[in-house]
């Protein structure tokens, strides 16, 4: 064994990683590079002057803390050490282009960096061959990356969790064995989905004291109830907008979304959907996309969702699909006459089509009599919404179920907890044992948990109930419908309106009124539970015109 040489005046850091968070806390190839490390130092004479070791962290990027933190050393005035000492160049950067530039950048400062298994000189040859050897690491690192990608998706297509928290309102579970390999799915959470599916209510029907809510309100709502996130914190809006929008709640888990490295949106081509148990049903996912399509500033202008006409943003010409827009002119008597006309006609003449033009005044009676006359009749409502009604059922029924299960919970950790009690009170354990406290806070945090989703979950089993629609609250919603569709000058109210109709088709013979059943039972609930001014415009789901022949 070669003795040691004494230290020749040069500081040496050692930069030692590791890929991955497992190999870290496991110790793979931590301390073995550390032990050649320190060796080839004391072999050469170099001091040791500090270690940056980085855990669990992909060498393709600089998104590394030790690697910046050793990187603003090197780079400052003066450097504290002379050389970075690492097992191979792969270790520092497996991006070609980025290596060359942190060792340049280095050199600039008088560092230099050397390799333990790939020693290097100066000479433009030996600068060449370093700059090979990252090409064949960066294909390798592509290349490895490609097939776990790979691997990851096959994985996903199965029904199986590639890791990562899950979205709130599931949690990982055990399916199968493979080998040594432990095969994960996604269940519903117990604990958490009831506040998943009270956000979704909130949207579209409110608390019963109110209408129907925005992101920021249901926020506001969620927090001043203490109902917390996952982690115990406090909800905000991007994490409401999030669990409004994630198909992972309709069974339709999408992975590989994302690149990796700059996080850029991926085609749908390489999306790949992974079946998990839906949380939410379809009809209410595809009710709060609409909903939030209609209000998105992005795709709707705020002039068409707050403007003073009464149907423009959802009267359509019936031949070419586009919008009627209000236009203005002059009559013979000198005086101004407003009237909708197709958009696509105005801007590009017969030619890109020939939808005609309807007087304003004359569409907005048609519609708004249309609407009292023949969908705000009890008889006419109670036809409609009978399918609606029998889903309400169904949804009440599963909440109870979900109720009884919160409830058995409650009462086995309860069981545990007396079982825990009675050991302790008899001597076989100590209550000082830290395992044995830390046991009983977790029984007690998933008790407290699911006793406060079971009283949330019944306040909603309640409010349902008492909101339970009969002929009578039917006949009522109508007639004050009636009342306040118009205003006292002869006008219509543009919120109400759009409570009850969502897209108006302007034809040559017939103008067609189309709208959502879900919508108008939730009309009709909010209308119920509050002043009726509490209608507020609704999204474009089209399906309750159920005749060709009921709203011409």
């Amino acid at each position: 064994m070669t003795a040691p040489q004494l230290w020749n005046g040069v500081r040496a850091a050692l930069y030692l990683r590791v890929s991955t968070a497992r190999q870290a806390e496991h110790d793979v190839s931590i301390p073995d590079q550390k032990r050649q490390g320190e060796a080839y130092c004391a072999a050469r004479g170099y001091q040791v002057i500090e270690t940056f070791v980085e855990a669990g962290a992909s060498a393709t990027s600089d998104r590394r803390p030790e690697f910046q933190r050793m990187i603003e050393a090197g780079t400052s005035k003066p450097a504290p050490f002379d050389v970075v000492v690492v097992h191979s160049f792969s270790r520092f950067f497996r991006d070609h282009f980025e290596l060359e530039f942190y060792v340049r950048k280095l050199a600039k400062n008088g560092v230099k960096l050397v390799s333990i298994t790939q020693e290097m000189g100066d000479d433009p040859m030996h600068v060449m061959m370093r700059q090979i050897m990252a090409l064949f690491d960066e294909y390798q690192s592509k290349e490895n990356a490609k097939h776990v990608l790979r691997a990851m998706n096959e994985n996903a297509r199965q029904g199986f969790w590639n890791g990562a928290l899950p979205p709130i309102g599931y949690r990982i579970v055990a399916a199968e064995q493979r080998g040594s390999k432990t095969k994960k799915k996604l269940e519903i959470d117990p604990l958490h989905a009831d506040t998943v599916r009270l956000i979704y209510r909130l949207f579209l029907e409110g608390d019963g004291n109110s209408g129907p809510m925005g992101v920021k309100t249901i926020t506001c709502h969620l927090n001043e109830r203490r109902i917390f996130t996952r982690d115990g914190g406090r909800w905000g809006l991007a994490q409401i907008h999030a669990i409004l929008t994630r198909t992972t709640y309709v069974g339709e888990h999408r992975f590989n979304t994302r690149s990796h490295k700059d996080r850029e949106k991926k085609p749908e081509s390489e999306i790949v959907t992974m079946a998990v148990p839906p949380l939410i049903d379809r009809v209410t996912f595809d009710a709060v996309q609409a909903r939030l399509k209609s209000r998105n500033p992005k795709l709707v202008p705020a002039r068409i969702t707050s403007g003073p006409t009464l149907l423009t943003g959802i009267c359509f010409c019936a031949k070419c699909g586009g919008a009627m827009t209000l236009r203005t002119g002059k009559g013979s008597a000198g005086g101004m006459y407003r009237y909708y006309t197709c958009s696509t006609k105005a801007r590009q003449g017969k030619t890109g089509c020939e939808g005609r033009s309807i007087p304003m005044d004359r569409l907005d009676h048609l519609v708004a009599n249309h609407l009292e006359q023949r969908l705000l009749q009890p008889e006419r409502l109670e036809t409609i919404l009978a399918t609606v009604l029998d889903r309400r059922q169904e949804r009440t029924e599963r909440r109870r179920q979900h109720i009884a299960e919160l409830n058995k919970r409650i009462t086995e950790t309860d069981q545990r907890l007396n079982r825990l009690y009675d050991a302790i009170e008899s001597g076989v354990t100590d209550l000082g044992d830290p395992a044995l406290r830390e046991r009983i806070a977790g029984l007690k945090a998933i008790r407290d948990q699911a006793k406060a989703d079971a009283d949330r979950a019944q306040v909603a089993l309640n409010s349902a109930g008492n909101q339970a629609i009969s002929p009578a609250t039917v006949r009522t919603f109508a007639q004050r419908a009636r009342e306040r569709l118009r205003m006292d000058n002869g006008g219509y109210r543009r919120d109400h309106l759009r409570a009850l109709a969502q897209r108006i088709e302007v034809a040559d013979k017939e103008v067609r009124i189309m709208g959502s059943k879900s919508e108008l039972l939730r009309t009709l609930v909010a209308a119920s539970s509050v002043e009726p001014a509490a209608l507020g415009v609704r999204g474009s789901v089209l399906k309750w015109r159920t005749r060709q022949d009921s709203n011409l």
